[in-house]
């Protein structure tokens, strides 16, 4: 018994050595910042650039990973206006941006008009196609346009063609797409004689030349739109992707994408 009862003294003695340990190493130690994942919804046409954005912002905060969502502004837009989870969102045009600022969706503080950019049509660059000019697009057999209801390059590109009176003559001949990147896909690879992108996105491709600059008076203003949406769980964060986002350095990089600052 007296065996028994040391045996269980000494047990109880390592016992409470080893929680004392513990304890005194935990108060020595930092506890890791929480990790946080934000989600932005932006226009697709910012791919690239905020692409390099990320890189650049997540080397200067590691405890912050940016998770993006890429589509059409419309799209994106009624995604938030129904609940998608969203912290901020990057328009390509003035329209969806101010539909959820109506909502009271928009934080008031952290929203602002950032870049600008150009409409373009575009053709293949392979081969003589028939499209070498504005004035040439009625000659195209397919054109390619984003969505206009839904994509902002399809709803200034419906105006250009409006104003130019040839709405209703290349009606027929249109090929719509879920959002710009997917007219520049379709021009490409040669599915269409022509389409309307931004400037940007011709930049960013290596197998489309850029027919003609569209007039800045053809259609709206083309517009990127930034803000922090109000139900975002992680406000402080996403406040500060967006002060990334609109500062200098960030600026200039969208610059070197082809954007314009907005003024």
């Amino acid at each position: 018994m007296r065996k028994i009862a040391w045996l269980a003294a000494l047990l109880l003695l390592f016992g409470l050595y080893g929680c004392d340990s513990g304890s005194k190493e935990g108060k020595g130690q930092t506890k890791p910042a929480d990790k946080v994942e934000l989600t932005v919804s932006a226009a697709a046409s910012l791919q690239e650039a905020l692409e390099e954005a990320k890189t650049a912002f997540e080397r200067k905060h590691p405890n912050i990973r940016i998770q993006y969502n890429f589509g059409a502004s419309g799209a994106l837009q009624k995604q938030i206006s129904e609940g998608a989870p969203v912290d901020l969102f990057f328009s390509a045009a003035a329209v969806p941006f101010e539909k959820l600022k109506a909502e009271g969706l928009i934080d008031s503080k952290h929203e602002k008009t950032v870049l600008a950019n150009e409409l373009v049509l575009i053709a293949p660059k392979q081969g003589e196609g028939a499209v070498q000019s504005l004035d040439d697009i009625i000659r195209a057999k397919r054109i390619a346009i984003g969505i206009p209801e839904s994509v902002p390059a399809g709803m200034y590109a419906k105006q250009t063609l409006e104003k130019a009176g040839l709405w209703e003559k290349v009606a027929p001949k249109l090929v719509y797409a879920k959002d710009v990147r997917q007219v520049l896909t379709y021009v490409e690879t040669g599915n269409v004689d022509a389409g309307f992108v931004y400037r940007t996105d011709a930049l960013a491709s290596e197998n489309v030349n850029i027919v003609a600059a569209v007039p800045s008076g053809m259609h709206d203003p083309i517009v990127y739109p930034l803000g922090v949406v109000k139900t975002s769980k992680h406000l402080k964060e996403a406040q500060q992707f967006y002060s990334y986002l609109t500062s200098g350095p960030a600026l200039q990089m969208f610059e070197e994408h082809g954007f314009r600052r907005a003024r």
